[in-house]
């Protein structure tokens, strides 16, 4: 059978052929006007044009692809600048993922034991990073928007008033309770330091009292949030990050490598009854949940990133966060193994720095103990930074929607001293707060554990009863209940342990 010659190419037209009417000459033969889809027609016109539109669609996915920003962001402290990467967000996930929290895994596990606390310490740890992916996906889950802060995808997913409600209260919470918390922590942290560094002279001189110290702190604290935008603290977050590894390290270390007290065990703390055994796990594992808190800054962290649709914002913002997650587990698992093996359940309340001081203030040299002292203030002073711009966004977000216009730096300056002023209250009136991990953590836990999988399965939508449909309900509603009873756990050991509520009272 003879070979049919191949058929010639011919250019597709960008409407339908049957919408051009079919004109035939007299002779019957088709019109040349329907010939206009012929390349030797078309090339001395369509070439040039083709290029033009080719050029513009590059130039639509690189610069306007989701850059339908509302221009009240260029004027904040979240959006302000849009040059961060992948480098800047390891710094501020490892400075917001490592903190105070952190030292007080080991009392956790004094109510756990070994198995149930390694068990849980696992399965908090690899949950809260899958909805960290989550997080990072959702971010552009829509073309054309950025959701560059919690509350704004806990409104696309839930609704404009009941996503306000869910996650209004949890993410100030996180960002201005931390902060006060902070202030406390730090505070207290500075007066050790003196007192190491000064030693037995402390006593014949007359030392700041620990307001004074509060309020140095604090100082400090204002004087480094002038810096504008979440990009321009990266440095902090740095040194954050650094500190936060390095004290980490020692903590640990410095225990296990000092005899244990004679009379350790490693028994769960026992309680008088099963009720109350119960709800020391419960406000244990609500200390653990604390500890891995910060979820409330992955989507503003993204939104300090350039994006486009061939450069999608997720991935290096994906690629930072695995990288500060690995130095995350690297420092939160060996000071909870670590701190248990050396204290037991001998662990004070107040975590495993105090336990080196308990324990070990005369074995450990001065100079090594004084320069973890100053390693946890740097630290708890970058962190400050990172968990107040959220709040400062929200003052300015108010500020310039009334006025429509930026901040000036003045108007800047002074929402900021006054935001500081006022953790610093809040932190002499209820001295107590830091000693609340286990309620604080309850009430806190649905903005790591549950909202992102119910985010994803209404805004992504997976198919129903499929296994990602299945597991992110499962997910969600097992955060739900956590939440609850961790929240119930740590009311009743509020009560139990006879913390008392004496405000404007803090230590001496």
């Amino acid at each position: 059978m003879e070979e049919r010659p191949e058929a010639e190419l011919i250019s597709i037209p960008a409407t339908p052929i049957v919408s051009t009417p079919e004109i035939l000459t007299p002779s019957g033969l088709r019109s040349p006007r329907s010939t206009f889809i012929s390349p030797r027609f078309l090339s001395p016109i369509g070439t040039p044009m083709k290029r033009v539109l080719v050029n513009m669609k590059s130039y639509l996915e690189e610069v306007g692809h989701l850059t339908k920003l509302n221009p009240q962001d260029a004027w904040l402290p979240i959006t302000e600048s849009r040059n961060g990467n992948a480098h800047y967000a390891a710094f501020h996930n490892l400075n917001a993922g490592v903190g105070f929290q952190a030292l007080l895994l080991p009392v956790a596990f004094s109510f756990l034991g070994w198995s149930w606390g390694l068990i849980s310490l696992i399965i908090a740890y690899f949950w809260q990073l899958y909805t960290l992916w989550i997080l990072v996906q959702l971010h552009e889950a829509v073309p054309g928007k950025r959701y560059n802060r919690y509350v704004e995808l806990a409104q696309a997913a839930f609704g404009e008033k009941l996503g306000l409600w869910l996650a209004l209260f949890p993410t100030i919470y996180l960002s201005a309770g931390t902060a006060t918390a902070l202030i406390l922590f730090g505070g207290e942290t500075m007066k050790l330091f003196f007192q190491t560094i000064c030693g037995s002279s402390c006593s014949s001189s007359n030392p700041l009292t620990t307001v004074e110290w509060y309020l140095v702190f604090t100082s400090l604290c204002i004087i480094l949030s002038q810096l504008p935008n979440l990009n321009s603290i990266a440095g902090l977050s740095l040194v954050g990050a650094v500190t936060a590894v390095i004290y980490s390290t020692m903590m640990w270390t410095l225990s296990v490598s000092r005899k244990r007290p004679p009379s350790i065990s490693y028994d769960p703390i026992s309680s008088p009854s099963s009720t109350a055994s119960l709800l020391s796990v419960l406000n244990a594992l609500g200390i653990m949940a604390f500890a891995f808190r910060g979820h409330n800054l992955v989507l503003e962290i993204q939104a300090t990133m350039p994006s486009t649709l061939q450069k999608p914002a997720r991935v290096p913002m994906w690629r930072g966060a695995k990288v500060a997650y690995t130095l995350i587990a690297a420092c939160l698992f060996p000071v909870a193994i670590g701190g248990y093996w050396a204290y037991g359940n001998l662990m004070p309340a107040g975590g495993i720095l105090n336990a080196v001081f308990a324990f070990h203030s005369r074995d450990i040299p001065t100079g090594l103990l004084s320069f973890t002292f100053i390693l946890v203030v740097f630290n708890c002073l970058s962190s400050f930074q990172i968990y107040s711009m959220p709040v400062f966004d929200s003052f300015e977000a108010g500020y310039t929607s009334r006025t429509n216009k930026p901040c000036s730096v003045w108007v800047r300056s002074g929402f900021r001293v006054l935001y500081g002023f006022i953790n610093l209250f809040v932190g002499v009136a209820l001295p107590f707060l830091s000693g609340l991990a286990g309620l604080l953590g309850g009430l806190t836990l649905p903005v790591t554990f549950a909202y992102p999988c119910f985010m994803w399965v209404v805004i992504k939508r997976p198919k129903r009863y499929s296994f990602n449909w299945y597991f992110n309900w499962i997910l969600g509603w097992l955060g739900v209940a956590f939440s609850l009873s961790f929240s119930i756990g740590g009311v009743w050991s509020l009560v139990n342990s006879g913390i008392k509520l004496k405000f404007f009272k803090p230590p001496s």
